[in-house]
């Protein structure tokens, strides 16, 4: 059996949260493995890695998208946002406080990656229809079912002024 190539790591440069950190990373390493076993920031969920259920989402450049499906080495000059530095002062984002008024969330597991994904739609649009609020949400899968109760939130944040 023929020797398996040895991927050689790319010294990488990853802003995660306004704080520039550099890391030796193999070329096929994710974002998501490189955020959990590296950085130590576990808020992006492991849960199909395949794209699927949202349980990993993460805003790069303000845009909700799966950290399972993203390559470390091309998050070079990109800005990433994980539930963790969504509140950097300490005081929560209107997103988090109104999923917390509206108990839009029962285990928690999808909760980070539910939280930026309705994060990202109200960073484009401050006032979108339920049309809108549904499409943002539906990558984002919830077995325990707070779908009425996070639609509620968003629905909340939508009717605000500001």
């Amino acid at each position: 059996m023929p020797d398996q190539p040895v991927s050689t790591p790319h010294r990488i440069h990853l802003t995660v949260n306004g704080e520039v950190y550099e890391r030796d990373v193999e070329p096929r390493r994710t974002l998501l493995d490189t955020l959990r076993d590296d950085l130590g920031l576990t808020g992006a969920k492991l849960g199909c890695d395949m794209g699927q259920c949202g349980a990993c989402t993460v805003l790069v450049d303000g845009e909700a998208m799966y950290a399972c499906l993203l390559l470390a080495v091309e998050m070079e000059e990109r800005e990433i946002t994980t539930i963790e530095g969504l509140a950097p002062s300490g005081k929560l984002d209107p997103t988090q406080a109104a999923i917390i008024e509206h108990d839009a969330l029962q285990c928690g597991f999808c909760t980070p990656g539910q939280t930026l994904a309705m994060k990202a739609l109200f960073m484009r649009n401050p006032h979108p229809t339920d049309e809108e609020i549904d499409r943002a949400l539906a990558g984002n899968l919830c077995r325990c079912g707070a779908y009425p109760k996070l639609r509620a939130a968003a629905r909340a944040l939508a009717s605000r002024e500001g």
